[in-house]
């Protein structure tokens, strides 16, 4: 006869319980295994790192410049010195871009690697938009009051107005400019930019602040235009000269600023 006895559990528990063990250490090997792994991948991208740095081939050997117009490629290249045979694998670009703006005729400036050996340098230059009175002397500025060089023969190709009561004095080192008269010229300028009426503009005047004057070549009457509606009350002059000056032969300067009311005043004797 047979006879079935019941299995006993605790041979169960005795089987299992070796098999947990080995579970355990086989994950932990693999732990060690692949932290091994890591360490060495690690590693050894390291020393390729090293390897490609230490390379010739991988040191910047030409900088490409585009962009540039009034800024030569030796003045730009000029900002980056010492960039040349340093690793293009390991240079700090925004570093040296920040050098391409301390120029105040870079705008804006872009630095990128082209491997194996080259930086290629885009910029753009500010545009001045008039020629600024500070003290003695003559500078160009652009539209946010940036003082960009000293005006000078070597930009005599440059034909724009001269600004009046843009600047009033020397900081330091630096010159001051009025951010708030900066504008007040720029938004003038930009309104009268229409190449018949931009060409004829000999001096801006933005001494008061709410009140921006021009004068216009072969005219010696100061024109003012006060803040807004630039174009408009330039245009109303323009017809009225020729009867204004029969009226008023020696005019020192002309009141557009009261909608339809135009007050001239004639040239104390």
């Amino acid at each position: 006869m047979t006879v079935a006895a019941p299995a006993d559990r605790r041979f169960r528990r005795a089987h299992v319980k070796p098999q947990r063990t080995r579970g355990r250490r086989s994950l932990g090997r693999r732990l060690v295994q692949g932290a091994v792994l890591i360490a060495g991948i690690g590693y050894a991208g390291h020393e390729t790192t090293t390897l490609f740095d230490r390379a010739a081939i991988f040191h910047v050997a030409r900088i490409n410049v585009r962009g540039n117009s009034r800024l030569s490629v030796g003045e730009v290249t000029a900002l980056l010195e010492d960039l040349k045979g340093r690793s293009i694998l390991t240079i700090d670009l925004p570093e040296w871009r920040q050098r391409l703006l301390k120029s105040s005729w870079v705008h804006t400036a872009t630095v990128r690697r082209i491997l194996p050996s080259t930086i290629e340098v885009a910029i753009t230059e500010r545009r001045p938009m008039g020629i600024s009175r500070i003290g003695e002397d003559l500078y160009l500025v652009d539209s946010h009051g940036v003082v960009m060089d000293e005006y000078g023969p070597a930009y005599a190709d440059i034909d724009l107005p001269i600004i009046q009561g843009l600047a009033s004095a020397r900081v330091g080192t630096g010159l001051a400019v009025d951010a708030e008269r900066a504008e007040l010229a720029a938004r003038l300028l930009s309104s009268l930019s229409r190449r018949d009426i931009a060409s004829r503009i000999s001096e801006v005047n933005v001494s008061e602040l709410h009140n921006a004057a021009v004068i216009l070549k072969g005219d010696t009457a100061v024109i003012k235009l006060g803040h807004e509606d630039f174009l408009d009350r330039l245009q109303s002059y323009l017809e009225l000269s020729s009867a204004l000056r029969d009226r008023v032969p020696n005019i020192d300067y002309v009141d557009l600023r009261f909608d339809r009311r135009v007050y001239v005043r004639r040239v104390p004797r």
